[in-house]
């Protein structure tokens, strides 16, 4: 590299806390940790999903919908002044009121100015024991983006979003460096304790592969504790574009992790593992089908 060139160097900083059902303190602890990340050096702070509640789509519970609000509104209005106070870009996971009757799980991007740069909606939304988030949420439609940001291009994604390829993958396409997991995951209870680490050994590789398939970092940050019948695994962490994880909180404690990820890694990476120059694009036109049917008819 010459002398003159200029490291493309940031740090970003994963809030991995526990929730109480009190929306308003849930709100004040996580204004305080990005300040915590802050003076880290963090200039990308990234909150789990749905921080300001605790995870409540566990019932299907029409009362709960008292929780949304709209963006903007008064959560991001909070966040915008802290991000601009600290000259931080803030990723934070909302339970969005569109209209009545229509409700999105979206992650909004505040810039260091303060102002709401982007805004992404979950788009796939699961359906599973405790995790009735159907119920709850329309699919979003605003598509897999790139927002960009002082410090790089950063694409977000919600928590299920984190299973499917597809959506890192065209995230990745849009020209995101980083693509960000807001996430609430644990272990179902009852479960004994090799499908408990089978469960997270997947939930993990999986996610470790969009950053080796797409040349990118990958930063998930997961809540902790228990909640319900759910106990959070936190396990929050970030991964390089090789696939390596290069810090990772614990299972049990909320923390503040904030982690230098080198954006010079992404062009080195893709250089040696050019997976995007090789890709068959004109032979992908199946992805958009439901299943491929090969039977013939005879």
């Amino acid at each position: 590299m010459p002398k003159d060139a200029k490291l493309r160097k940031i740090k970003v900083g994963l809030i991995q806390m526990s929730c109480v059902p009190d929306p308003k303190a849930n709100l004040k602890k996580a204004i305080d940790r990005i300040g915590d990340a802050a003076k880290k050096g963090a200039q990308i702070v990234c909150l789990q999903e749905l921080f300001r509640s605790q995870y409540f789509c566990q019932t299907e519970n029409i009362e709960l919908f008292k929780l949304a609000e709209p963006i903007p509104g008064p959560t991001t209005e909070e966040l915008g002044k802290v991000a601009q106070k600290l000259k931080v870009v803030v990723l934070a996971s909302l339970f969005e009121k569109r209209a009545a009757g229509v409700y999105h799980n979206t992650a909004v991007i505040i810039d260091e100015k303060g102002k709401i740069s982007g805004k992404y909606r979950k788009m796939h939304i699961p359906d599973d024991p405790l995790y009735y988030e159907k119920f709850y949420f329309t699919p979003g439609d605003l598509g897999f983006q790139t927002h960009d940001t002082k410090f790089c291009k950063v694409g977000a994604l919600v928590c299920w979003d984190q299973w499917f390829p597809e959506a890192a993958r065209l995230t990745a396409l849009s020209g995101s460096e980083l693509i960000f997991y807001p996430t609430a995951i644990g272990w179902l209870p009852d479960e004994d304790e090799e499908m408990n680490q089978a469960q997270h050994s997947a939930w993990e590789t999986i996610q470790r592969a969009h950053a080796i398939a797409n040349g990118v970092y990958v930063v998930v940050v997961n809540r902790v504790g228990r909640e319900g019948k759910l106990n959070f695994w936190g396990q929050s962490f970030v991964a390089d574009p090789f696939g390596r994880i290069i810090a990772k909180a614990s299972s049990d404690k909320e923390e503040v992790l904030v982690v230098e990820c080198d954006l010079d890694k992404i062009e080195e990476t893709r250089q040696n593992w050019p997976f995007l120059r090789d890709r068959r694009i004109d032979f992908y036109a199946p992805l958009s089908s439901r299943m491929i049917d090969t039977a013939s008819a005879k």
